[in-house]
């Protein structure tokens, strides 16, 4: 528009100086530069627009992510992940071409002014390059700083959940060599039962065996007796006798002890 206005003010002032020729390129070159800023604007409401987005991709990416690592279904949180994995890639790729686009028209737009400024100088058109250069700069910085986020967001949630697998499968693993281990626990301690059952068992045929061992000397030493008592009818009748001596001796001890007793008495009572 300045442009237009100072081809304006020359024709106004100095008409004798711009042939009409002269005029209509100076007009096309106008025209020109208001296209290339109205396509820079676009690109650039465009971008901001994606950023935008593009950031709340990042916040609900992490929340996605951390909930698939809370949960325990297999196929809806693993859906929403892949799905944030596709947009996110997508609006990467389509905010980097319309960097790219923005980058091109900021390089013609350098190229007009710097073939104009040869001419004719111009502040304006030279300030507002410089900030169309400065807004792609900025959206640059922003675009690779969100992304940067994004990535270590998710090479963290990606660690965070290698990490969870890995504890749930010792877990379970854990759990399986615990339930092992009581098995052949139990298992021993029935082996230890089953000897400790067979030892007693050889213990008490041994006991038996001696019991039998015992009863057959006892036996064959009555009957050795009963046949030397029987060989011997003097010795047997000799050992009555002493046996009768031995009763007779006793009743007589006893009576003297009752007639002690039976005294005693007597005379404590007087």
């Amino acid at each position: 528009m300045l442009l237009k206005l100072r081809v304006l003010l020359r024709v106004i002032i100095f008409p004798s100086e711009l042939s009409p020729r002269k005029m209509r390129n100076n007009m096309a070159q106008g025209n020109q530069w208001e296209d290339l800023r109205k396509r820079a604007r676009q690109l650039e409401n465009e971008i901001d627009l994606k950023l935008v987005s593009f950031s709340k991709l990042g916040t609900s990416f992490s929340a996605i992510r951390s909930s698939d690592i809370d949960s325990s279904s297999d196929t809806a949180p693993l859906l929403n992940a892949s799905n944030s994995e596709h947009m996110f890639h997508t609006m990467a790729m389509e905010i980097e071409q319309l960097l790219n686009k923005l980058s091109d028209v900021n390089d013609r737009m350098a190229d007009y002014a710097g073939s104009v400024s040869v001419a004719s100088p111009s502040a304006a058109l030279l300030h507002t390059l410089q900030r169309h250069r400065d807004i792609l700069k900025d959206y640059t910085h922003e675009f690779h700083k969100t992304k940067a986020n994004i990535e270590a967001c998710r090479e963290r949630e990606e660690l965070m959940g290698s990490v969870q697998r890995e504890i749930d499968s010792y877990k379970s693993s854990s759990g399986l060599n615990r339930r092992t281990d009581l098995y052949l626990k139990e298992n021993e301690h029935i082996r230890n039962s089953e000897r400790i059952a067979d030892e007693t068992i050889s213990v008490a045929m041994a006991t038996k065996e001696n019991l039998s061992g015992q009863k057959s000397a006892l036996k064959k030493i009555s009957s050795s007796m009963n046949s030397m008592a029987n060989r011997f009818p003097v010795l047997n009748s000799l050992i009555q006798r002493i046996n009768l001596r031995k009763r007779r001796d006793s009743l007589i001890l006893g009576g003297v002890i009752a007639v002690c007793i039976v005294l005693l008495l007597w005379y404590a009572f007087r």
